[in-house]
């Protein structure tokens, strides 16, 4: 769907440039990236940097930038284009799909979306540009930008250091990292969802999606949360922030 909206808007000078936050890299989202063969620039973030430095904490998320490379929008939630006849097929979850599978989808079902309202906001800025009433100005910009005080730099480092040792093959050195950045920044999904990503439950495509304790040995389970249980303490409604026009 996001190729489709590229290709539609490209021709007014629209860029569209994914990047997926996995430290995993080619391991992880790569095979989907290649699977979607997509014709705009699709990059592969390990150290999360681009969440560093735009304020992600949850996916998926957009940060607008215009041709001078000025910020117009800062980073916000983004849902995907809304569906049509002609869009692709979803996800097919496989034939026999354990409980927690059908748990989750069905939190999932209750995160709140306007994907009319952000794609009639962002067609409106392909369109009209500065004079668009979605392009906010600067201060307006650094106003809904996230705080970078001491304890999210002292996050970020401990997630960086996190990753950079599991890349290295020291996943139970990384552990206490990835608990001090989910400690530091604690509105960070983007955080949680890697590190309980990589406790995989299982074979299988589903393995790294599971993100949560293995029922066999619920005790070997490195994290104080998992997506499942943080998303019903939370409320789903609260998962993603509104967008606001």
């Amino acid at each position: 769907m996001w190729q489709a909206l590229r290709n539609e808007l490209h021709p007014k000078g629209f860029e569209l440039v994914t990047v997926g936050l996995d430290t995993l890299g080619n391991d992880g989202c790569r095979a989907f990236i290649e699977a979607a063969k997509p014709e705009h620039p699709s990059l592969i973030d390990r150290h999360h940097v681009l969440a560093d430095l735009f304020g992600v904490i949850n996916i998926p998320s957009s940060v607008w930038i215009d041709e001078r490379g000025m910020i117009v929008r800062p980073a916000e939630a983004a849902p995907a284009p809304p569906r049509t006849a002609t869009s692709p097929p979803g996800f097919a979850m496989p034939g026999a799909v354990p409980q927690r599978f059908i748990d989750i989808m069905s939190e999932a079902a209750k995160i709140r979306k306007d994907a009319a309202g952000y794609h009639a906001a962002l067609r409106d800025w392909v369109e009209h540009g500065a004079a668009s009433r979605f392009a906010l100005p600067p201060e307006q910009v650094v106003e809904r930008s996230r705080p970078r005080d001491r304890d999210h730099a002292l996050g970020h480092a401990h997630f960086a250091l996190a990753t950079q040792l599991e890349i290295d093959g020291h996943h139970t050195a990384a552990i206490p990292h990835f608990r001090a950045a989910h400690r530091l920044v604690p509105e960070s999904w983007t955080f949680r969802r890697q590190a309980w990503s990589l406790e995989k439950v299982g074979d299988g495509p589903l393995a790294r999606f599971w993100q949560g304790p293995n029922p066999d040995a619920p005790e070997a389970w490195p994290y104080a949360g998992d997506w499942l249980a943080d998303i019903r303490q939370s409320g789903a409604e609260n998962y993603s922030e509104p967008w606001r026009p």
